[in-house]
């Protein structure tokens, strides 16, 4: 085995470790897989002779690449995503209940993705880091720029702000359910007017690398463009409306969601969060090796 193909061995044992990483900090799959690309591209530049634990030196590129591009996506927007939050209560970095920050840290994943949207690059990169994967303070501190004593303020910051904004618990799945199939039926309809009313004005549409190209694929026949990100009430809506008719209702890791499955097999899942009687995110997932590992359920309609 020459040097090269032993990295890529060492290298590949690490993927699935970095790509969740990537794919909390960026919320988008297609992103993700171009973060861990951009990984081995450096690792490959890199004198990797002197690293003794890779998995924290690949970390930290993932998480060095993952800010760059939330940077360069804040920097396309208007204004930061959350710069008409409300600043945070007080409390002490550092001082919350244990077991409490183990639950927070657990919940954190695709839904919360559209609440971690709201926070700064940085504040993300040390949330995610620190309290879903517990990378210490010490080696996300170079990543961000900061002291490690402000890193951990960076994420004691962004836990606040993801306790104060979180949509509400996701126990309701006759209530998530009623919204979903009010958004299917306006979509079916074609009714524009219906579907703003059941979408939150700041809602956002995800759709895997695999969704896009089926949907450029169908350009021919007079469908729009899917771009891997939508976001705004009107732009979802004139994306999804006097489509879906195929959609079936279905539960999707015990949330209300709907699937196009022809044939029983499926094609594609609508994952939705519901918050406060609105649709606030909607992910599209076509990619066979994330459907196979949904718990998918199919519902009479």
């Amino acid at each position: 085995m020459n040097e090269r193909d032993w990295l890529a061995e060492r290298f590949e044992a690490h993927r699935t470790h970095l790509r969740a990483v990537a794919y909390r900090m960026l919320g988008s799959a297609s992103e993700a897989d171009d973060a861990v690309q951009e990984a081995w591209l450096r690792l490959g530049r890199a004198d990797s002779g002197g690293v003794e634990n890779l998995g924290g030196w690949l970390t930290t590129v993932v998480g060095r690449v993952c800010l760059d591009m939330l940077r360069s996506r804040s920097s396309r927007r208007e204004a930061p995503l959350d710069a008409n939050l409300p600043e945070p209560l007080g409390g002490q970095a550092g001082g919350g209940d244990p077991e409490q920050e183990a639950l927070l840290a657990d919940a954190v994943g695709p839904a919360l993705l559209v609440v971690l949207d709201a926070l700064a690059p940085a504040e993300r990169l040390a949330f995610v880091l620190h309290d879903t994967f517990g990378v210490p303070f010490a080696e996300i501190a170079p990543i961000v720029g900061r002291s490690p004593a402000a890193a951990r303020q960076l994420a004691s910051r962004a836990r606040r702000r993801v306790r104060g904004i979180a949509p509400a618990p996701a126990a309701d799945v006759g209530g998530q359910r009623a919204v979903v199939d009010a958004f299917l039926a306006a979509a079916r309809g074609g009714d524009f007017d219906a579907l703003l009313a059941v979408l939150d004005p700041e809602v956002v549409l995800r759709a895997d690398g695999v969704a896009v190209k089926a949907a450029a694929a169908r350009r021919g026949s007079g469908a729009p463009p899917l771009s891997p990100e939508v976001r705004g009430a009107a732009a979802v809506a004139e994306t999804f409306s006097g489509r879906a008719g195929a959609a079936q209702p279905a539960r999707i890791d015990g949330a209300a969601g709907a699937v196009w499955a022809p044939g029983g097999e499926p094609r594609a899942a609508f994952r939705f969060e519901v918050a406060h009687g609105r649709v606030v995110a909607i992910e599209l997932v076509a990619d066979p090796a994330r459907l196979r590992q949904l718990d998918l359920e199919v519902l009479a309609g």
